[in-house]
């Protein structure tokens, strides 16, 4: 119970910074209120985030309602006339400030793989596709590879722990290696997980050094030689293996990076989507997948720095799954909070929405914590709907000056219906991590 009201506390205490203070401040800043006025900075952002928890796809009328709630009567039109630019260059200045805010536990509960490390960060990004007449704010790829106006929310996740940094926005046509959680702030023994948009030898070869740890699926055409230093042929080496395979080899033509490359046979059907794709992919780009492309979507390639004692072949695929649970992240946070869904043509007001959306689920990680990091074996999804109900209480307590100690208990008392369900045939990722299923 203490740690829940020091946890509470700190939530406390990041609200009225950020959406007390900060807010009035940047307020003024951007030129969003520019005298004194009934409605205030704070004001504005407590409607927003408030309306936007209890209601992802919000009318005028909804705005209004919270207004009214909050103790601030505004009618509907007024709330829409104020969606103006200022408030997106406001709201957008507000969620940076949320992003800013630190919230830390004392003893995170984890699992035992997980603890072997000082932290499991997953990074990655998703892209929100926007009005073309935005394409001045958040410039977007262009052309049939991808919309003219779209934003990049780059994350990392501390999924040993729960912790949460980012989203960090970024125009969509910026490479995700651009993202500003580099590898100089991870300690030594971590471990990074990330897909192939953010494969880079130089950054691999500098985490060795530092002794950070990294899993990452092998990309194609990357060079691979023996310890001798003799290439290897790894579609002749993989012919050798029938289900599991590994070894010690170089990677990078400059780098030689030490690691172990581990390869996983897949399933038929696994192995027929996945040529689909490569094919899908190439006559997208007018030509055909080569043949070793063709014949790694037999299997899961995987490199890693982690040494054999620390963690088995079959620890290491467990491990590799962990980071899809980001993408199921994203997916909460596009189907549940609607970040990339509006019922308004007002781009400005997009924005608005979009930025409040995104403070919302920086809050929802906050009360994630109260599971002490728990969160590999909750439900997101879950957890968000719980957050979905709390929502007007926490405009009340808004209203009335109330801390927010209520608020917290009462989501971790939700949070225990909101653990992921077992499965027998296909165990959830959680259940690998316990050692309660094997590769699937």
């Amino acid at each position: 119970m203490n740690q829940l009201t020091n946890l509470a506390t700190q939530i406390e205490q990041a609200f009225q910074q950020v959406l007390h203070t900060d807010a009035d401040t940047l307020a003024r800043q951007t030129g969003f209120i520019q005298r004194q006025r009934k409605l205030t900075g704070a004001d504005f952002a407590q409607i927003l985030l408030t309306t936007v928890l209890e209601n992802p796809l919000p009318t005028c009328t909804d705005w209004a309602q919270t207004a009214a709630l909050l103790g601030t009567p505004i009618t509907p039109q007024g709330v829409d006339q104020r969606f103006t630019q200022e408030a997106a260059h406001f709201l957008q200045a507000l969620l940076n400030r949320f992003v800013e805010q630190v919230i830390t536990i004392c003893t995170p509960a984890s699992a035992p793989l997980l603890q072997r490390f000082e932290g499991v960060y997953i990074k990655d990004s998703t892209v929100i596709s926007l009005p073309e007449a935005l394409a001045s704010v958040w410039q977007g790829v262009g052309g049939s590879a991808g919309a003219r106006a779209a934003v990049k929310l780059q994350v990392r996740w501390n999924y040993s722990t729960g912790q949460l940094d980012g989203p960090a926005l970024q125009p969509a046509r910026c490479h995700d290696r651009t993202t500003p959680y580099g590898i100089e702030d991870l300690p030594a023994g971590s471990l990074e997980l990330a897909d192939l948009g953010y494969f880079c030898l130089e950054e691999l070869s500098a985490q060795h050094a530092r002794g950070q740890y990294f899993i990452r699926r092998y990309k194609v055409r990357v060079a691979v030689y023996t310890l001798d230093g003799e290439p290897l042929d790894l579609l002749g080496w993989l012919s050798q293996v029938e289900t599991v395979g590994e070894c010690r080899v170089l990677l990078g033509q400059a780098e030689r990076v030490p690691v172990r490359l581990i390869a996983y046979r897949v399933s038929e059907e696994r192995a027929r989507r996945q040529r689909q794709r490569l094919y899908g992919y190439a006559r997208r780009k007018g030509g055909t997948p080569t043949r070793k492309a063709l014949a790694l979507a037999n299997w899961v390639v995987l490199v890693t720095n982690v040494p054999e004692e620390r963690l088995r072949a079959e620890e290491v695929w467990v491990l590799a799954r962990v980071r899809w649970q980001v993408e199921i992240l994203f997916r909460v946070w596009k189907r549940h909070a609607r970040i990339d869904a509006w019922r308004s043509g007002n781009v400005w007001r997009i924005l608005c929405e979009l930025y409040a959306k995104l403070m919302g689920v920086v809050v929802l990680h906050w009360l994630l914590l109260v599971a002490r990091g728990g969160v590999w074996d909750r439900s997101v999804f879950k957890a968000a709907r719980v957050l979905q109900k709390l929502s007007v209480l926490l405009a009340v307590d808004w209203r009335f000056g109330r801390g927010l100690a209520g608020v917290v208990l009462l989501f971790g008392e939700g949070l225990r219906s909101c653990r992921v369900n077992k499965r027998r045939r296909r165990p959830a990722t959680f259940q690998l991590l316990l050692g309660q299923g094997g590769l699937n």
